[in-house]
């Protein structure tokens, strides 16, 4: 078969040849969303130039510098989130994407926002994982103020100049954590929760959410207090291990945050017989996470899909720099995953 001319394409994509020829070498002129359709036509039709097209469109394309601020760099799952959004900057099509990925291990509201107010003025916009607290909401104002989008993602923030905010629906997690123990345990016990820290959104929605669930379905159900570890593995060790020792009829452990290896730690030191009992719910997955499942001390995990939420986080940013003038605040809900013994 005789291959493809430019007379073909231009035909084709419903343009005239000179479009064509233009965006072969390179113009400015032809409109984004004019190339980018001459681009899937040459592919369908296939053009003999389509690499050269691929290339001029990508020169032409805006480009963006996105700065990420993620915490604790000895986490797989921050690790994780990083190395993906940087796979999928550079995997955009429509545009130059260069990620800036910074790590903060020292979680103070003090250094988050020293670190995200640097990250700030050297990008064009920014996304935070943190604690909500009026320090940090106030260098997300001072960043709106001078034109930088601030996106909250896996747990929001309370301060309203944010431009947006990505991440699971945290009420329904809960919910949908409670309907799985109540289910899974007898009529009567206890259910112990254990956050990060009371200020992470996600972590406080996900219990208020959880005991929504047990005071309408299963009153009889005791839910204690929530206990922060500061996602230290340590102190959710000592906890839960405290807790074995003083309650005899734990059913159930809601661990909304870090520190999954610490109550790993504290189960395998107790009798079979006894930890069999307890279902035990954590969020997100890593090494401890799965060796747990494998191990059957864990019942299921919810996580944030790494890959789908870094693609709605980037684009996201790109949407809220484009759209400066927005005061609406940007609500991107990715549906989260159940990882259980047999699927994971």
């Amino acid at each position: 078969m005789k291959r493809p001319t430019i007379s073909d394409l231009a035909k084709e994509s419903g343009v005239s040849v000179s479009t064509i020829n233009r965006i072969l070498s390179g113009s400015s002129q032809v409109k984004g969303t004019t190339a980018q359709q001459v681009q899937i036509t040459a592919e369908k039709i296939g053009f003999y130039g389509l690499g050269t097209i691929e290339t001029q469109i990508k020169k032409n394309a805006p480009s963006y510098r996105l700065g990420f601020l993620m915490q604790q760099s000895t986490r797989e799952l921050y690790q994780l989130f990083g190395q993906t959004i940087r796979r999928v900057c550079r995997e955009r099509p429509r545009d130059t994407i260069e990620p800036v990925v910074d790590f903060v291990d020292l979680l103070t509201p003090e250094n988050i926002a020293a670190r995200l107010q640097i990250l700030g003025q050297n990008c064009d916009a920014v996304a935070v994982i943190a604690a909500d607290h009026p320090l940090i909401g106030q260098t997300i104002r001072d960043l709106k103020q001078m034109g930088k989008p601030v996106v909250s993602y896996i747990t929001d923030q309370s301060a309203p100049e944010r431009a947006a905010y990505v991440g699971t629906d945290n009420w329904k997690l809960g919910r949908t954590a409670a309907w799985l123990v109540t289910n899974m345990v007898p009529p009567t016990g206890r259910i112990a929760i254990f956050q990060g820290n009371h200020r992470y959104m996600c972590q406080d929605t996900a219990d208020a959410s959880f005991r929504s669930y047990v005071r309408e379905n299963a009153p009889i159900l005791v839910v204690e207090d929530s206990r922060p570890t500061h996602e230290i593995p340590d102190n959710a060790y000592q906890m839960v291990r405290e807790l074995l020792k003083t309650a005899d009829d734990v059913v159930g452990i809601f661990i909304i945050g870090g520190g999954i290896s610490g109550v790993l730690r504290a189960l395998r030191e107790t009798p079979a017989e006894r930890r069999k009992n307890i279902k035990l719910i954590c969020r997100d997955i890593g090494p401890e996470t799965r060796k747990g499942l494998s191990e059957g001390l864990i019942t299921a995990a919810f996580c944030h899909p790494i890959r789908p939420t870094s693609e709605a986080l980037v684009q996201t940013m790109v949407d809220a720099i484009n759209a400066k003038s927005s005061q609406s605040t940007i609500q991107c809900t990715v549906p989260f995953e159940i990882i259980t013994p047999e699927n994971v």
